[in-house]
């Protein structure tokens, strides 16, 4: 009997000190990628403003092509919404609004994921004209984990995580451009 109650005041003490940990690691992740693609920067950035567009770019879309989409609104002004619904859970299901556009500069996107896990983050593009042929495309993300799902931001690695699919997305981006 002494053993076990060793063996649960030791699991107690861990998950105290973990939750304590918790209170002052970070609650905020971002994760950017960037890539130059040779075209104007309106032709990019008026490209890049339509939600429907990233069906030729994201990797997420690529991940399961029969899954379900629907649209609201008009689409590249704000307030069009996105949304999809995927049984491949790395897809899973939620939407997406366009929050503002700067044109030619910035699309702010809020993303409302619902499954396999329930969560609301902001997603971004900026477009910047490096010449009258090439542009810089920044497409960003960040989030939030509440306490104490905080403490899993470290071992989740976001900016691998989100950074290759965001990098895919720009490869994919600069291929359907430049053709």
């Amino acid at each position: 009997m002494k053993i076990i109650k060793k063996i649960l005041f030791t699991i107690l003490v861990l998950i105290s000190l973990a939750l304590f940990a918790a209170i002052f690691m970070p609650k905020e992740y971002a994760v950017e990628r960037e890539i130059v693609i040779n075209q104007p920067k309106d032709s990019v950035f008026n490209y890049i403003k339509y939600l429907k567009n990233q069906d030729h770019f994201s990797v997420w879309s690529k991940m399961d092509p029969a899954m379900k989409k629907t649209f609201t609104g008009v689409d590249g002004t704000a307030g069009a919404i996105a949304g999809w619904e995927s049984e491949n859970e790395q897809v899973g299901t939620g939407e997406q609004e366009i929050k503002s556009i700067t044109p030619g500069e910035r699309m702010d996107v809020e993303l409302r994921f619902k499954k396999p896990f329930e969560a609301t983050d902001n997603a971004y593009f900026t477009t910047e004209a490096i010449s009258d042929k090439e542009t810089k495309v920044k497409w960003g993300f960040n989030g939030r984990m509440p306490y104490p799902m905080n403490l899993m931001l470290p071992m989740m690695k976001m900016d691998e995580l989100l950074g290759k699919d965001l990098q895919g997305g720009l490869d994919n981006l600069k291929v359907v451009l430049e053709k």
